[in-house]
């Protein structure tokens, strides 16, 4: 993706989250001057990846194959891993109008997936087979707002605002925004977004950016490079 793009993006992300009462943390607006001013200060941010997260997942077209993500908090593995302290996390995200999240499984994290507003969020779901790949013909349990629903391979659960699901780890899934672009909330055990992602195409997790201008906000993937992240 072009930064120029990126950046578009970003602005009308927020703009949309903003219209549903939603409101950001204040390090989401600094720039990448101070970001790198505070270095020191800021580990909590950087360490736990909090913060923008624009991805095509390397296609090279958003509009049909991308998400808008913002993680406001995350914990560590190594507190999930010992049973105690901070074991979660949260994102905001937006699905655009049929533009696709695709076929995923996560290896360790639990997390609800909540429409907060907007239009229809749906989702196509399958169950694992023994061996971690998409089983298409195993029936899909799972909780909706706490009510069991038994779904068959490859159905596709339509949520409404203020609808959830519980996916589990194990849970292969694609969603998209049906009728428009929606406000998602996503409630979570701790987020590793370089490991606990297992797709169903060859495809990456982090958009390859076209430096064609400078950034308004940095991405939790430019982190690393502006030596934010040790």
């Amino acid at each position: 993706m072009k930064r120029s793009e990126i950046n578009s993006v970003l602005l009308e992300a927020d703009a949309f989250i903003r219209s549903f009462g939603y409101r950001m943390p204040a390090f989401a607006y600094w720039s990448p001057d101070e970001m790198v001013r505070r270095r020191d200060e800021i580990e909590g941010i950087t360490a736990a990846r909090l913060g923008w997260d624009i991805t095509d997942y390397g296609a090279g077209d958003f509009d049909n194959m991308g998400l808008f993500l913002f993680t406001t908090r995350n914990g560590s593995l190594a507190e999930l891993q010992a049973g105690g302290g901070m074991c979660y996390a949260e994102k905001i995200m937006i699905s655009r109008h049929n533009q696709i999240s695709p076929m995923h499984r996560h290896v360790l994290k639990t997390e609800d997936i909540i429409n907060r507003g907007g239009a229809t969020l749906a989702i196509e779901m399958f169950e694992s087979a023994p061996d971690g790949s998409i089983d298409r013909d195993a029936p899909v349990p799972v909780a909706c707002d706490g009510v069991l629903r038994k779904l068959n391979a490859g159905d596709v659960l339509e949520l409404a605002p203020g609808e959830s699901v519980t996916l589990r780890p194990g849970n292969w899934h694609k969603f998209w925004g049906e009728g428009g672009d929606v406000l998602i909330g996503e409630v979570s055990a701790v987020n590793d977004d370089l490991t606990d992602n297992i797709f169903e195409q060859e495809i990456g997790r982090f958009a390859e950016i076209d430096e064609d201008t400078d950034p308004v906000h940095l991405l939790v993937s430019d982190y690393e490079a502006r030596g934010l992240i040790i």
